[in-house]
């Protein structure tokens, strides 16, 4: 306490008050060490440009390394490295950075003392694991970049845990690191070898590049169960069993990468986002066959983003919180009702955390009101054939601020007639409005392109940073190229460039794909603000109901034969438009009691049986 030797405080309250007002990183830092709190100082390596920053500036403003200290130095293969132990958390280069590079941070010790896995000093810290329970189907819910992959590789045994240090922990550390939990028991039976375990990984698009040959040559080789012709009828395979594994859709790989994963003989299963490109049909048989597998002696861990298909397919949820890219906390197991809502609520009150500083909330949709907004485009009677497939529609329209779900199976048209609308393609008959302007976001996106963001943002980066760039947290992306952007961070640059253009109607072709919920409902909300600040309609292509939900205005319904017929109805006001899907494939949903969110109905239950009688297929 030398620099106290010009003062005569008289109290233990005066030194904390001279602390404070004259040194407050010295208090943060002794209140850090008081509560006992381990620092993290994580440094994003791939943003980090001593060139564009005037050499250094981190370094320059570090009032550790101004006193003399290595606090923040220049490091070869990282460009700066922080020293955890010498930081004191004054945040001061956090703000002076201008590219975003440091994010530092105390964790209270009794919440996560050491690390089950650390990526290096300033890297990714993953705290504890979710844990497997034989004979239920455990749920991982939380956003991406917070350690989900981390964990399940782990538990896969993909990847060895370091325990915070920069080696490989041994089995009997492990063990040990556990002692007294339901985790210590797995890490047991993985030991002795009673734990066999079949992931199916998050990049299903990995398969169509790295494999080659017919769908029954690669399914035959890994059939340990002998059941290829049962799993090829529950997974709606038999079409394509005789198809290139390169010529296959989203929704086929994505089929094809769980049959491969049930049809190994282990008692773990893992599946990471097991829904994506799946129409909502295709989730519910996943979702049951997923849930069926859970027996005694065997367990299920599933990642899924659909809160409704994690809703009916998981008996018990790990919420996972923390800062992307820095940390991951995991929770103790929940029931599944408890563990959705108490993430949608941001708050766990077993353990007294606050990890969001906001709900997301669901409202029950009162009565429609029909809008007498100015139309802005209109369509009839429009007739396309490709190949064996012919799409139909009656007739319709779009208002201004409007959005407008678009609903329906794979397959059924849906596509096509947003390439019809978008001028893409041209109606072989009807009528459809080609004096508008359509901005359109494909669903497929360009993961191959050399383009830099920046490029491709355009005018989202001076009209609209605050209502796209910054949301979609897309300023540290600028300088990247597409083709060295994740699922997800191409997604929403390819939404932010759609959003930015200047156009009469906006069309985005499941913009939900690869996105996190937080980040689902983020999206939902840009779209309505830029709705209702520029008065044009918006259409959007999506299979994730609850996404839909929180989004729409109203829908379209697609019915018909998926890649025989589709015909196009609506827009219908959101509960008529539900209705009208549900019915097609019989599925009914209600209200969650507490958080509002649409809950799927057990088939045959109750609930599903008097919703059914009433012909109220959703918010019963």
């Amino acid at each position: 306490m030398g620099f106290l030797r010009n003062v005569s405080p008289t109290s233990d309250e005066q030194i904390v008050h001279f602390i404070v007002y004259y040194r407050p990183h010295t208090f943060i830092n002794l209140y850090a060490e008081k509560m006992g709190m381990p620092r993290i100082a994580v440094v994003r390596k791939e943003r980090c440009n001593p060139v564009g920053c005037g050499n250094y500036l981190c370094i320059r403003v570090c009032p550790v390394n101004r006193e003399g200290k290595d606090c923040i130095t220049k490091e070869p293969a990282t460009k700066v490295k922080v020293d955890p132990y010498l930081c004191i958390g004054c945040q001061i280069c956090v703000v002076k950075c201008p590219f975003d590079v440091f994010y530092i941070t105390n964790l209270p010790d009794e919440l996560c003392k050491t690390p089950i896995h650390q990526y290096g000093v300033n890297g990714f810290k993953l705290y504890s694991l979710p844990t497997p329970v034989f004979g239920k189907v455990v749920g991982i819910l939380g956003r991406n970049g917070i350690g989900k992959s981390t964990a399940i590789k782990i538990i896969a045994g993909m990847m060895k845990p370091n325990l915070g240090t920069d080696k490989d922990a041994a089995f009997e550390e492990v063990i040990k690191f556990f002692r007294g939990s339901e985790a210590q028991r797995f890490f047991e039976q993985v030991r002795d070898g009673n734990v066999k375990v079949s992931y199916k990984p998050q990049q299903i698009d990995l398969l169509a590049k790295t494999t080659k040959g017919k769908v029954k040559d690669l399914l035959g080789k890994v059939d340990e169960e002998k059941k290829l012709d049962v799993i090829a009828d529950v997974l709606d395979l038999r079409m394509i069993l005789d198809n290139d594994v390169s010529t296959l859709s989203g929704g086929e790989l994505q089929r094809v990468a769980i049959a491969a994963t049930v049809l190994k003989k282990a008692n773990l299963y893992i599946f990471d986002e097991p829904t994506s490109y799946l129409d909502i049909k295709q989730r519910l048989k996943v979702a049951n066959y997923i849930r069926s597998l859970a027996k005694p002696d065997v367990a299920v861990i599933v990642i899924e983003h659909d809160l409704i298909m994690l809703d009916a397919m998981t008996d018990l949820i790990h919420v996972m919180y923390g800062k992307e890219g820095a940390y991951g906390i995991v929770s103790q197991p929940k029931a599944t009702r408890s563990g959705i809502n108490s993430y949608l609520s941001g708050f766990l009150k077993d353990e007294n955390m606050r990890f969001r500083d906001y709900e997301i909330k669901f409202l029950a949709r009162p009565p429609h009101k029909e809008s007498s907004a100015p139309i802005v485009t209109s369509w009839k009677g429009v007739r396309k054939t490709l190949g064996k497939f012919k799409l139909e529609t009656g007739e319709g329209m779009l208002r201004k601020k409007e959005v407008v779900g678009i609903l329906g199976e794979n397959g059924i048209g849906k596509t096509t007639f947003a390439q019809v609308l978008a001028h893409v393609q041209k109606p072989d008959a009807g009528m459809v409005d080609d004096k508008v302007i359509v901005s359109y976001k494909p669903q497929y996106l360009d993961s191959e392109s050399t383009e830099l963001v920046m490029t491709v943002l355009g005018p989202a980066l001076t009209r609209y940073s605050a209502q796209l760039v910054e949301p979609l947290d897309l300023k540290h992306l600028l300088t990247k190229q597409l083709n060295q952007l994740s699922g997800g961070e191409l997604q929403r640059v390819a939404i932010a460039a759609t959003l930015a253009k200047d156009a009469d109607v906006y069309l985005l072709d499941e913009p939900s794909a690869y996105l996190d919920v937080e980040q689902r409902m983020i999206v939902s909300k840009v779209i309505k603000e830029l709705t209702e600040l520029r008065e044009t309609p918006v259409l959007v292509i999506d299979h994730d109901l609850m996404f839909m939900d929180y989004l729409s205005d109203k829908l379209i319904v697609f019915t018909g034969t998926p890649a025989v017929h589709g015909d196009a109805q609506g827009p219908f006001p959101m509960e008529h438009g539900m209705n009208v899907f549900l019915q097609g494939i019989e599925l009914t949903f209600r209200r969650d009691e507490e958080s509002h969110r649409p809950r799927l109905n057990k088939q045959g239950s109750v609930a599903d049986r008097e919703q059914k009688a009433e012909g109220k297929m959703y918010y019963g």
